[in-house]
Formats: structure tokens, sequence, C-alpha cells
């Protein structure tokens, strides 16, 4: 994994982890990779996934069954899908409209342009709604 020297590496990682969520490659109520293995497979000391699981579980999108590991909540999908939407409405859409407006980029072309990705990429994220 590449790491983003503007951001955090234990949120880097609870990004990596929700990816895994949200893919269903973790699915609700499986065990995640416990701290020493996810450590070692990105190269980061225990400590950093610690946080990173300490602040997955704060909102409740992973817990910890002591002694055995962590794994997703049943709602955890869910719940990583909600933050990522508001975190993309309030922070990456307006700069997304910042520089379309710029280009002078029409909605039809990013219409036609999302139309073209949806096809080229078949792989639905549906999650059940609250």
């Amino acid at each position: 994994m590449e790491f983003n020297e503007n951001e955090a590496i234990y949120l880097q990682i609870a990004g990596y982890v929700s990816e895994h969520i949200l893919r269903g490659s973790w699915p609700p109520d499986d065990k995640i990779p416990s701290v020493r293995d996810l450590a070692g497979t990105l190269q980061v000391n225990p400590n950093t996934v610690m946080r990173t699981y300490e602040h997955l579980q704060g909102q409740e999108v992973i817990y910890n069954k002591r002694g055995i590991g962590f794994f997703v909540a049943p709602d955890g999908p869910r719940r990583v899908q909600e933050q990522r939407k508001a975190r993309f409405l309030q922070q990456e859409l307006p700069a997304f409209f910042r520089t379309i407006r710029l280009l002078g980029v029409g909605l039809p072309e990013v219409q036609q342009r999302y139309d073209q990705f949806l096809a080229a990429h078949p792989e639905p994220v549906s999650l059940p709604q609250a």
C-alpha cells in the first residue's frame, strides 16, 4: 500500500479496511485480519493498525471479541457507505463541480462518461437500506 503524506496513516488504513468491507471481501460478522497480520501485510507498526481498529470500533464499523479478534459489525457496510457518502458530498463533490466549471465540461458529457464507466465496471455495490 502506498501511503499519502497528506493524511494520517491510520486513517489511510481505515480507508483500506473500509474498502474491503464495502466490496464484501470482509462481510458482516466475519473476522478481519489480526492487528499483527494486517501490520505485516501493510508493513506498518502494529500500534498504527491498533489505532485504526480503535477508530473503526468507535464508528461502530467493527467490533472486538475479547481474546478472539475484530469482526465486521452487522451494519458495518452500511455505516461505511454512509460515512463515505457524507464525506464525498461535503468535500469531494464541490471540488469536482469547481473543476468541471473551470474546464467547461457540461453535465451531459459527465453523464455520458459516467454511463461508459458503469458499462466498463459492472460491479454494483448495493447495501441494504436502513
